[in-house]
């Protein structure tokens, strides 16, 4: 199994700074699917926007069971790889593949069966039913094309080849790019398919993103080899995947359940509030990417480093992430609160939907700094292979922290206290991280 790296060598700030790099482009690539997809369905209506915005924490809620299993199988690689355990290495992440398949086919059954309920439940009004059965119905079919590749990135990411993945992600973010008008407005022989054209366009460049990442890591790195046929070894192999990824899930999932909460809320405030929040919903996490980037490749940096020898490898990376968190975090508050009215108008031309969106983009920056560490703690946590402790960590983050705050911010400021909640939120839970991993590494084994 080839590494591009060496975790316990190579020093620690270029080291993440080479790693980070190739994941921001290709994480920017992935995000603007979302982004690009709300920008061509905004030109369809409001309504269109609408429904698009009520799917939002149900793709994030997917999109974190597929981050979770790949937490999984990241940590566990990068840990057999950092103790020489090649061949079982390259099984385990065969078998995490034959896991994420299985449990990608249970998600499209029951997400097919609950679309109505579920987005009810959301609080979308029955008219805009219909268009959120039209996008999800296709969106749900593609649902093992999101979880597969990303714990083919899993493999990637544990062996240093994060250059590939980047590559790959950007390609298919260009196709997508691509046939989103082409699917939405329809073009020569190609019919017009209005929101569920953007769902296809996804599907299909999903479809291409795993075929190439499927090839290279199998034929070019030879990282794949036969799975477990017997049931103890496939069973201990999935045991030690979900005892990180499931945790993991919890703690990803705990995003877009805060999200629906917020969903929900604003739904009180008219469809135009949900449509506003939708825009600034799509536009963070590409603000944040570099963020994403840092915590994605902080997971195998501290499972390979995790002999006493390396624990001063591990305290310079926290000391390095809190500054560049801290530092980051600042200059995306500037920039949004400098560029979010002209940004968010490119969605939109309705004045509700701006103002939602810019008092978004305008308060919760504040804690984008603390946000970002979290992040990186908690995938620093289940790299250690100690997944409960970023599990906690999100649960105090919503449960302990946001869902008291939110109450209280919107009975004396409305909507707008809905997002001074989030960012009393990120905050607190940023300090509660760092705390937290710092006195871990400094405690004797």
């Amino acid at each position: 199994m080839k590494q591009a790296v060496s975790f316990t060598n190579d020093p620690v700030g270029p080291l993440l700074y080479r790693m980070s790099l190739p994941m921001v482009w290709g994480l920017l690539a992935t995000m603007s699917f979302h982004a690009i997809d709300t920008y061509f369905v905004a030109q369809l209506g409001e309504a269109q926007l609408a429904a698009i915005s009520f799917t939002f924490p149900v793709v994030m809620v997917v999109t974190s069971m597929a981050i979770g299993l790949s937490a999984g199988t990241s940590s566990v690689i990068a840990r057999l790889l950092g103790k020489q355990e090649i061949i079982l290495a390259k099984q385990t992440g065969s078998d995490s593949l034959l896991l994420t398949l299985a449990l990608s086919l249970l998600v499209v059954a029951l997400g097919l069966l609950t679309i109505d309920p579920l987005f009810l439940l959301l609080g979308a009004p029955p008219e805009l039913l219909p268009l959120i059965n039209e996008y999800m119905s296709i969106w749900y079919l593609g649902a093992p094309l999101l979880l597969v590749p990303m714990s083919l990135s899993a493999l990637l990411r544990a062996t240093g080849n994060n250059m590939v993945w980047g590559v790959l992600m950007m390609v298919s973010a260009l196709i997508n790019t691509v046939l989103d008008p082409i699917l939405i407005f329809g073009w020569g022989p190609v019919p017009r398919m209005e929101i569920a054209g953007a769902a296809w366009a996804t599907l299909i460049s999903r479809l291409l993103l795993t075929a190439g990442a499927f090839y290279y890591i199998s034929i070019k790195l030879n990282l794949i080899t036969t799975p477990h046929f017997k049931w103890k070894q496939l069973k201990a192999a999935w045991k030690s995947i979900l005892h990180i990824g499931l945790p993991a899930m919890g703690t990803n999932m705990i995003i877009p359940f805060a999200s629906g909460i917020t969903v929900a809320l604003v739904a009180r405030y008219g469809v135009e509030s949900v449509a506003g929040l939708g825009v600034a919903m799509r536009i963070e996490p590409i603000v944040l990417i570099c963020f994403y980037a840092l915590s994605g490749v902080i997971g195998p940096f501290f499972g390979q480093n995790m002999a006493l020898d390396f624990r001063h490898r591990q305290l310079h990376a926290l000391s390095l992430i809190l500054r560049f968190t801290l530092f980051f975090g600042v200059g995306v508050m500037l920039l949004l609160w400098l560029t979010a009215p002209t940004v968010t108008a490119w969605f939109s031309d309705d004045a509700e939907v701006n103002a939602v969106a810019v008092a978004y983009l305008t308060i919760v920056p504040l804690s984008y700094g603390l946000y970002g560490l979290v992040m990186s703690v908690t995938a620093a946590f289940n790299g250690l292979g100690k997944p409960m402790p970023a599990m906690v960590i999100s649960i105090m983050r919503v449960l302990g922290f946001y869902i008291p705050l939110v109450w209280v911010g919107q009975y004396f400021w409305g909507i707008q206290g809905l997002f001074i909640a989030t960012a009393l939120a990120n905050l607190a839970a940023g300090c509660l991280a760092y705390v937290w991993l710092k006195r871990n590494l400094m405690a004797v084994d």
